[in-house]
């Protein structure tokens, strides 16, 4: 079984989704469950877990709609302000709805110690009580204050995505691994191997380009804390479904079928209390 645990939905809308640049033609356009499921079925994946993109509450909403109208989106990675006063009646209120696994904040566009403030802490705080996971997106040198937040939360479910966005594309790694080491020493922090294609060369990048990253991230996280995720339709910048997917099943392909099962959907199960 494999749970993709990382993909996103959005009706594209020229002026929110301005990241979306004139480079990125090829997803300048609606993504919706309907475009995911015959992809996901075709490539064997019972299901996936849709993560916000936009920080708004009407993102949330779009996504939990989407979710429990398509069985086949096992659970939602939300956004709701950390930051807010009433952030605990926030929470309340999106987790009435069992689809609601975790939260997210586009912190890869914040400043660096950005995760050390007082009110994002305190929001942070309030996420255990409803058995809501936390996802850490965030470039490499914010992994310092990474390690400082999931230290301060020992109970706190934390997983990175996309491997704390290494520089793939240029070949840097000694920095990077040293403190995606650290950070992993942290029992209660899993990682993606997602979003890999589009941190290297988006048009030439060869599958060994990524041996060395994944390299440090199952050597440091091991199978168990470690879950697959497609990134898609972003991934489709630099590569359809099928071949992100292979880049990780060609990587674990001399492993024993129980490390297999756990990195492609036993760890997402797990991780985001999943129904399968």
């Amino acid at each position: 079984m494999i749970i993709d645990s990382h993909q996103h939905f959005w009706k594209y809308d020229p002026i929110r989704d301005a990241w979306i640049d004139d480079s990125m033609q090829v997803i300048r356009r609606d993504f919706l469950p309907q475009d995911l499921e015959s992809i996901l079925k075709a490539n064997d994946v019972a299901g996936c877990v849709a993560v916000q993109a936009d920080q708004s509450e009407t993102e949330t909403e779009f996504l939990l709609d989407c979710a429990n109208k398509n069985p086949f989106i096992k659970g939602v990675v939300g956004w709701v302000d950390l930051k807010t006063k009433d952030v605990e009646a926030r929470l309340a209120h999106y987790s009435e709805d069992a689809k609601l696994k975790g939260v997210r904040h586009i912190v890869q566009a914040e400043a660096n110690d950005f995760m050390l403030g007082k009110d994002f802490q305190n929001g942070i705080s309030k996420l255990q009580q409803f058995n809501l996971t936390y996802d850490i997106l965030i470039f490499p040198p914010q992994i310092n204050a990474a390690i400082a937040l999931v230290n301060k939360f020992p109970n706190q479910k934390f997983v990175i995505d996309h491997m704390a966005k290494p520089y793939i594309k240029s070949g840097e790694i000694k920095e990077w691994e040293s403190k995606i080491t650290e950070l992993s020493q942290a029992p209660n922090v899993f990682c993606k191997v997602s979003g890999m294609v589009t941190e290297a060369d988006l048009k030439y990048w060869k599958v060994s380009d990524f041996t060395p990253y994944l390299d440090v991230i199952f050597n440091t996280f091991g199978t168990d804390r470690i879950l697959y995720g497609s990134d898609w339709p972003v991934c489709l910048l630099a590569a359809q479904y099928e071949e992100q997917l292979n880049i990780i099943q060609n990587y674990t392909k001399d492993f024993s079928t129980q490390e297999q099962l756990k990195v492609f959907g036993n760890n997402a199960v797990e991780f985001y209390n999943l129904s399968t």
